[in-house]
């Protein structure tokens, strides 16, 4: 119970972080340094201003110095970052898959945010996959083979990075040569499957990417139906590609079975 709630509070911090990534990271800014500040005023916030959705809540959604909103995105991205490390540590317990998940996760919240407001999933995010992707592989070589690769090929985890995202690179190539620039798949959905890929091995890699087509096209069939969306409108597939890959993280084994 307390490594529980111990878990959901880390997580919670680091998804004040990922507010920071999510913010800096499309302006091209460090996520270190400077310290947080209000974007209204550019106050430098104190401590006290940085409590993870309890700062929210005592400031009423407001910068204590100019009385500027603050973005709902803020506490959703700190309790939903929570949540899932939450669910993974009741998952896996204290295992490498735990801290797996963990690391990918967070790397994958900003891919969505990101995507979602400026239609772009950022190289230095699909290189910081990589990067967590790389010591797992080699615990897989050493130690023992990472449940997620459902294999104990030394070559599950490579297949997976080129499997995924070497189907959506020939969908992206072919939507180029038909309707060029304005109707292609972005590149950055077909790079964001070498993380997952790595971190998942190919049998889930491609099941994830099966379930995030399927979850967008409801999404998208529903938002046709509302005309909340015209048919030609542009909508990003990187918050489908990461829903998809939460849902396999967590609950692949259920999904296997009955599949």
């Amino acid at each position: 119970m307390f490594i529980g709630i111990l878990v959901f509070l880390v997580g919670m911090c680091i998804g004040s972080f990922l507010n920071v990534c999510i913010y800096r990271i499309p302006q091209e800014k460090s996520v270190v340094s400077p310290p947080s500040s209000c974007p209204g005023c550019g106050e430098k916030l104190k401590a006290i201003d940085l409590i993870p959705v309890l700062s929210f809540i005592l400031l009423k959604g407001k910068c204590r110095n100019c009385n500027a909103r603050i973005s709902l995105q803020y506490p959703l991205v700190e309790l939903l970052t929570g949540i899932l490390w939450l669910f993974v540590y009741m998952r896996y317990g204290l295992t490498i898959e735990t801290l797996a998940l963990l690391y990918l996760f967070s790397v994958l919240i900003p891919v969505a945010f990101i995507d979602l407001a400026h239609f772009i999933i950022p190289n230095g995010l699909v290189l910081a996959g990589l990067l967590g992707g790389i010591p797992l592989y080699f615990y897989h070589l050493t130690v023992r083979p990472v449940v997620f690769y459902r294999s104990n090929n030394w070559y599950a985890p490579l297949l997976g990075m080129v499997s995924a995202s070497g189907i959506l690179f020939i969908v992206a190539l072919i939507g180029l040569l038909i309707y060029g620039n304005d109707g292609a798949m972005g590149m950055g959905d077909v790079k964001i499957f070498l993380p997952i890929g790595l971190f998942l091995g190919w049998k889930l890699a491609l099941v994830t990417l099966l379930l995030s087509i399927f979850i967008a096209g409801i999404v998208c069939i529903f938002l046709l139906l509302f005309r909340i969306v015209e048919r030609k409108s542009t909508i990003p597939f990187g918050p489908f590609i990461v829903l998809g890959t939460i849902i396999i993280g967590l609950f692949n084994d259920l999904l296997f079975r009955y599949y």
